[in-house]
């Protein structure tokens, strides 16, 4: 058997297309920033109806909803894990930093919960805007994706002015947050896995 010796150019067009096809795999179509950018935005203003126009004491139970996407999230990522021809590093990486942020969030809830100070509830939603942001602009880093980035310092500004609002009207902002951070990458995501598969 013949080894073919390979140029350093050739070396480096061969790691460059290795990694756009790892970044493409990765972004797929877009399919899970938009499935739960649907659904934070449609419980986020959910909330603010119940809350803001009929003052139900119970408002914050549609985000049970979310209990759905989870294992929605969970069948539909075993089932493309089967049908991955090449394991990445950089699918691998991304996984990685959102099992972190959903891990963060759970923390966040139970310590906000546990907190004796009386004014938390007016902290929770900027606290969890800024999480929002972490994911969202790592995910664009990794990928090179500038929509998201741009969507994680949207989340982190709308987390500061946020502080200046009053509760309810700050639920609105997870819906703002989502369309901006989650929703419009999606489908940007989405236009360009179909580009670059058709």
């Amino acid at each position: 058997m013949q080894e073919e010796n390979i140029t350093g150019q050739q070396s480096l067009e061969l790691i460059q297309s290795m990694i756009n096809r790892a970044r493409n795999q990765f972004s797929e179509n877009g399919h899970l920033y938009l499935v739960w950018g649907w659904v934070v935005l449609i419980c986020s203003v959910g909330q603010f109806i119940l809350l803001h126009f009929f003052a139900y004491p119970n408002h914050y139970l549609v985000w049970m909803l979310t209990w759905l996407v989870v294992v929605y999230q969970f069948v539909y990522l075993i089932k493309n894990r089967k049908k991955e021809k090449v394991k990445t590093y950089t699918g691998d990486i991304v996984s990685y930093v959102w099992i972190v942020f959903v891990i963060l969030m759970f923390m966040t809830g139970f310590l906000m919960a546990r907190s004796p100070l009386g004014h938390t509830r007016e902290l929770v939603n900027p606290l969890i805007l800024s999480l929002y942001g972490m994911p969202t602009f790592l995910s664009g880093k990794i990928l090179r994706f500038q929509p998201l980035i741009l969507g994680g310092i949207f989340c982190w500004i709308l987390s500061i002015v946020s502080t200046f609002i009053p509760y309810d009207f700050q639920l609105l902002f997870f819906g703002i947050a989502v369309i901006i951070a989650w929703i419009i990458p999606g489908y940007l995501l989405r236009k360009r896995y179909l580009n670059e598969n058709s």
